[in-house]
């Protein structure tokens, strides 16, 4: 069975430098696409080459919640963009008030409308969201449900099973990275073994976060092998399960991808 990774950072230079031996490592790995995401209007053009040049990687447009003092993207930016046939998504978007470095929530109203534009190109577009959230999970899912979003991943999932809840009622899938494989992190552990089957997608985040037995190493689209690996042994089923699940979610999600 095939295997997405379903967030990725090919753009950056740890990976970006070695782009064929990330491919041939996510070959080695049977992992057989990655989806570039797109942090800062100014990389959109390179990551939609990437995409255009090789048959296994998709892309995303979007501005990064933590990326401060550019010029900021206009709906109708983002629309354009966002038209082009190998774009998938709209983000990584979101909130991330993790380093507020003496400012208040109130501070990060730019952050707040920035993710607005967002979600409403992505609902002119019609096409999902990848959603970001950092120590801001409650203005998050206040800004989902206020905007009626209701199409879209958050990814590298750490939070609660009751903000897992609420983006199930929401619509939306979830996306779990290698911290599954990380011992200290009991919660999420127990939350991944909870989440719905059809909502659930895998990610490397890389080049970060890279899944045991992996860590201390530059992370790379190829080790969602292991993501997919830790997450069957916590929910006690097969490898090949997981495949097919997050396969079918994925699609699912991203239906530009079916016939790829």
């Amino acid at each position: 069975m095939p295997l997405t990774d379903s967030h990725c950072h090919l753009n950056f230079p740890e990976l970006a430098e070695h782009f064929d031996d990330v491919l041939a490592t996510m070959d080695a790995l049977g992992v057989t696409r990655a989806v570039n995401i797109c942090t800062r209007l100014e990389h959109a053009d390179a990551i939609v080459a990437c995409a255009e040049r090789d048959p296994r990687i998709w892309a995303t447009v979007g501005v990064h919640p933590d990326e401060q003092d550019l010029d900021e993207p206009t709906v109708a930016e983002l629309v354009g963009r966002a038209r082009h046939p190998r774009v998938i998504a709209l983000g990584e978007t979101g909130l991330d008030y993790y380093r507020l470095e003496g400012r208040s929530h109130a501070d990060m109203a730019w952050q707040r409308e920035r993710f607005a534009r967002h979600i409403e190109a992505s609902q002119q577009i019609g096409k999902p969201l990848v959603v970001h959230t950092r120590a801001a999970a409650d203005d998050t899912l206040a800004m989902l449900r206020e905007q009626g979003a209701h199409s879209g991943v958050l990814h590298c999932f750490t939070e609660t099973w009751e903000v897992a809840r609420a983006l199930l009622d929401m619509g939306f899938y979830i996306s779990l990275s290698g911290i599954i494989s990380f011992k200290n992190a009991a919660e999420l552990r127990e939350v991944a073994k909870k989440l719905p089957e059809d909502r659930m997608l895998v990610e490397t985040d890389s080049p970060y976060l890279a899944p045991v037995p992996m860590r201390g190493k530059t992370n790379q689209p190829g080790y969602t092998r292991y993501v997919a690996r830790a997450l069957a042994e916590l929910r006690g089923c097969s490898e090949a399960e997981v495949e097919a699940f997050t396969e079918r979610n994925f699609e699912t999600l991203f239906p530009a991808t079916r016939s790829h």
